[in-house]
C-alpha cells in the first residue's frame, strides 16, 4: 500500500493522536515521529523510511526502518545505532545526523538533531549551583 493512501486512512483517526485543545496543533505518540506532530512528513506509520530517537539507560538509541521490508516485525527490518551518554555532545550529534546525511531522510535532519540534543542534555547531571554571597545589610547583621 502506498504511503499516500496510508496517510489518507490514518490522518483523521488513529490511536496515536493526541488532541488536547480544540484549536491548536494535534500531536502524535507514534514511534518514528521525531517532533511528535501529526503530519504526513513526520508520521512513523505512513512513511516507509522512519527515524526513531529514544532514550535508553546508558545513552540514546537511533532506530531506522529499512524501506524494502513490508512489515516492521520482520527480523532485520530495523537498524539501531547506540550513542553512549559519556561520548561527548558533538560526537553524539554527528552520529545522530548520520542517517539523514547519507540520504535516508534528509528532511528530518533538524528534527532528529533537536530530539537527540534534548535527550543528551536531559541525561547530563546538573552542575551544583554555588552559594550566593550575602552583601549589604544582610552581611552586616549576619
Amino acid at each position: 500500500m502506498s504511503s499516500d493512501l496510508q496517510w489518507l486512512l490514518l490522518r483523521k483517526n488513529n490511536s496515536y493522536m493526541v488532541k488536547r485543545v480544540r484549536e491548536g496543533p494535534v500531536f502524535s505518540k507514534e514511534q518514528g515521529n521525531p517532533l511528535n506532530l501529526h503530519s504526513f512528513k513526520y508520521s512513523g506509520l505512513a512513511n516507509s523510511k522512519t527515524i526513531h530517537v529514544h532514550d535508553s539507560g546508558s545513552g540514546v538509541h537511533i532506530t531506522t526502518r529499512k524501506p524494502s521490508s513490508a512489515s516492521s516485525h520482520v527480523k532485520g527490518a530495523r537498524h539501531t545505532t547506540s550513542i553512549r551518554s559519556g561520548s561527548g555532545t558533538r560526537r553524539s550529534l554527528r552520529v545522530a545526523s548520520g542517517p539523514s546525511k547519507k540520504g535516508y531522510r534528509p528532511d528530518l535532519r533538524r528534527a532528529v538533531l533537536a530530539r537527540a540534543a534534548a535527550l543528551i542534555a536531559a541525561q547530563k547531571e546538573p552542575k551544583p549551583t554555588p552559594e550566593k554571597k550575602i552583601r549589604g545589610k544582610k552581611a552586616k547583621t549576619a
